[in-house]
This record gives C-alpha cells, sequence and structure tokens, in this order.
C-alpha cells in the first residue's frame, strides 16, 4: 500500500548508503535492514539517542529521494513503530522477521534473493 518510491533501485541504494553512513558515524550498530518497496525496516543497537539520528536519517534520505525525482515535499508517512528488544530470543525473532519481510510479500522466494536488503549476498555481511 502506498508510494513505491523505495522499489526504484537508485533510491533504494540512497537510503541503504544513508543507513551505513549511519554506522559509520557511530549513531548506531546496523543489525539488519530490509528497504521494501513502500516502507524500511531496522534493527539497530543505537550509540547515541535514537531522536539524534532517526529524524535527521529520515530527513537527509527524504531531501535525497526529492532531488533524485526532481522534486519537493514530503517523502515519507509520519508515524514510525519501535520495538524495544529485550532479549535475545526477541533480537533473533525481530532479524529474521525483516529478513522474511520480502518473502512474506511475494516479492522473492527466499531472503537473500532481496537485492535490498542485508540479507543479500551482494551486501557481503555489511550489517
Amino acid at each position: 500500500m502506498g508510494p513505491r518510491l523505495l522499489a526504484m533501485p537508485g533510491i533504494a541504494e540512497t537510503v541503504i548508503s544513508a543507513l551505513y553512513d549511519g554506522t559509520r558515524m557511530g549513531r548506531y550498530d546496523l543489525h539488519a535492514y530490509v528497504v521494501m518497496p513502500n516502507h524500511v525496516h531496522l534493527l539497530t543497537t543505537s550509540r547515541i539517542p535514537t531522536s539524534r539520528w532517526l529524524g535527521p536519517l529520515k530527513g537527509y534520505t527524504g531531501h535525497s529521494i526529492n532531488r533524485l525525482l526532481g522534486k519537493h515535499g514530503p517523502v515519507r508517512q509520519e508515524e514510525s513503530f519501535d520495538h524495544l528488544v529485550r532479549n535475545r530470543d526477541s533480537f533473533d525473532r525481530i532479524k529474521r522477521y525483516i529478513g522474511w519481510n520480502p518473502v512474506k510479500a511475494r516479492i522473492v522466494a527466499a531472503p537473500e534473493d532481496f537485492p535490498f536488503s542485508s540479507a543479500a549476498p551482494k551486501r557481503g555481511g555489511r550489517a
């Protein structure tokens, strides 16, 4: 449902690049991600308060998407769903959910087949 801007390879790669920039800047450890056609899932461990990197990440990626499309205005929905990971079982369950999201959406047959995911072999385990 909703706009499928993230299905465009250049836009998905822009988002992925921004995710890795956050790790290089020491904002968070990135454990898993998937850039779906209309939303993004992340599993991170924050190194600074989430409010100091999540808003800027969304702002930067929104601005970058608009620049790529030659447009202005909002790109993303306002809501965000955060879950606190309380133990290893929860961590593993969320990581598995993220990896399998493209399969559940019937986009690919296996997590590693989706190119815009930390599960993709070409990512070389970067997440």
